[in-house]
């Protein structure tokens, strides 16, 4: 995986094997984006999560990192979730 970086992507796929790719790929899923933007906007985001939610109250609703990240994928609500919504 050394020597990736910074290289072009025709560059990348000659010189990376499946396996390396299967790698990053796992990283990926699991560690999310390399832009560091990104990062630093996902970290903010789930401050400001963790705060909010600290200083309402228990009938409030429940604000999530996707409500203060603009560039990330939003959230996706589970069934008991809507269900409770409904109530």
């Amino acid at each position: 995986m050394n020597g990736i970086g910074g290289r072009t992507i025709a560059e990348a796929q000659e010189n990376m094997t499946y396996s390396e790719f299967v790698v990053w790929m796992k990283f990926r899923a699991r560690r999310g984006s390399l832009h560091q933007g990104m990062r630093v906007e996902m970290a903010l985001a789930q401050l400001q999560a963790l705060y909010v939610n600290s200083k309402t109250g228990k009938d409030a609703p429940r604000l999530y990192q996707q409500d203060f990240a603009p560039h990330m994928d939003p959230r996706v609500e589970t069934l008991d979730e809507a269900i409770a919504g409904w109530e």
